[in-house]
């Protein structure tokens, strides 16, 4: 009995032995141990203050060599393991040597799922190049970025609280700087519009600057305002003249082009422009028509007559003409509509189109006690004989009563085209 107990006890010993190496072999196969790699772009940088203290900073080599963590796991845990769940950090007080360019920092991988043993980095150093370090302060510009309010509102200030940083970073890349700018979103807005914004850098070639140059330097947000003026579109403008004219001559008008302008404006300015009968006003000292004996015209800009807290509209020309018409003593000047001048010799077949409304005559008393003419006193034709289809500048033949004379001759522009006819399309 005892000697067949202890063949059982044998037996038994023998048949765990197996049923252990039979449960490796099945864990193996089933869960075998395997490798993976990822690529790491987020080195945190430790204890940055042990170089500050020298009034440096550091950048990275853009030479760097891709970092890159290779792990061994079995393969349950290899698939539960993504490039988030590793933590690499590069301390400053481990550096190889400050002396060297670039330095040489020690990167340091963990991840909460695996051991050190685990984890192979390569390259296992961080490549830094060691600058001064510098701060400047720069004005911050503010933009819309083309952005518009309602259409009856325009911007009329934008203002950055604080109006100007200070930048601290890497000597070289403030030394890039040319501009700071914060924009500010106003589509559509028909009230003031304050907004907390981060700053955009410019360099000196216009660029803006990259996320990972922005991230070496120390900036901080600022507060962009944008102040809306109501439209007004039915200002009107007047201008004065200083000087006289040549002897014998005398000023006839005095017009301007345009003649009427929106512009925007704080409530207190329009409420004054109210008062000044909604007119702008050009000073005489602008046009001068000394020893003139012809019409005078001044081109200026209209924004330096506007009074403060009143602009033009975003989309008006800032050109104004002022227009000084000087005529003969005792001359006077009639508009004849273009509609009631005679066409003789019309081609056939053809259709005449005047380039302007009206035109313009300028007659002269020959007598004092005269009336003055009007329109109706005046008959005008042009003679296209010989023309074909074209544009032509005509001479205008005009008629006057007896007493009068042209102070100067008159010319129109035409247009002749061929008549179309729905049939052939000519």
């Amino acid at each position: 009995m005892k000697k067949k107990m202890g063949n059982n006890i044998s037996l038994k010993i023998l048949s765990l032995v197996i049923a252990v190496v039979v449960w490796l072999l099945v864990v193996n196969i089933d869960n075998p141990v395997g490798m993976k790699s990822f690529v790491i772009s987020d080195v945190q940088l430790l204890n940055e203050a042990y170089i500050d203290a020298d009034g440096k900073m550091c950048m990275q080599d853009s030479d760097q060599t891709p970092i890159r963590v290779t792990i061994k796991a079995q393969r349950k845990t290899l698939d539960k393991i993504t490039a988030s769940d590793f933590q690499a950090v590069a301390d400053l007080q481990q550096a190889v040597s400050l002396d060297t360019d670039p330095v040489m920092v020690p990167i340091t991988v963990t991840c909460n799922k695996l051991s050190p043993g685990n984890i192979e980095v390569t390259p296992n150093n961080l490549s830094l190049h060691l600058e001064d370090k510098d701060t400047q302060e720069f004005v911050v510009n503010v933009t819309t970025n083309n952005t518009r309010p309602d259409k009856r509102y325009e911007v009329g200030s934008l203002s950055s609280n604080p109006e100007k940083i200070k930048i601290t970073g890497p000597k070289s890349l403030i030394n890039k700087i040319d501009k700071v700018n914060a924009s500010i979103d106003v589509d559509g807005a028909t009230e003031d519009v304050t907004q907390e914004t981060e700053v955009k850098i410019i360099d000196k070639n216009g660029e803006e600057f990259s996320d990972t140059d922005a991230s070496y330097l120390n900036i901080s947000k600022v507060y962009v305002t944008a102040r809306l003026w109501k439209v007004k579109t039915d200002v009107k403008i007047s201008a004065e003249y200083t000087g006289t004219p040549d002897s014998g001559y005398q000023v006839e008008s005095v017009t301007t082009t345009p003649n009427v302008i929106s512009i925007a404006g704080s409530e207190e300015a329009l409420n004054n422009l109210k008062n000044q009968n909604n007119t702008i006003w050009i000073s005489g000292s602008a046009v001068d028509i000394s020893d003139q004996s012809s019409d005078f015209e001044a081109k200026l800009n209209i924004s330096d007559y506007l009074p403060e807290g009143l602009k033009l509209t975003s989309d008006s020309s800032e050109d104004v003409f002022v227009r000084v018409n000087i005529l003969p003593e005792g001359s006077t000047a009639c508009e004849i509509l273009t509609k009631n001048i005679s066409v003789e010799n019309q081609p056939e077949g053809m259709q005449v189109a005047f380039d302007t409304a009206k035109i313009e005559v300028r007659v002269k008393k020959s007598e004092d006690d005269l009336k003055d003419l009007d329109e109706n006193d005046i008959k005008a034709s042009i003679d296209l004989e010989g023309k074909e289809e074209g544009s032509y500048e005509v001479p205008v033949k005009v008629s006057i009563p007896k007493g009068y004379e042209l102070v100067d001759e008159v010319t129109t522009g035409v247009e002749v085209s061929r008549i179309s006819t729905a049939d052939t399309g000519n």
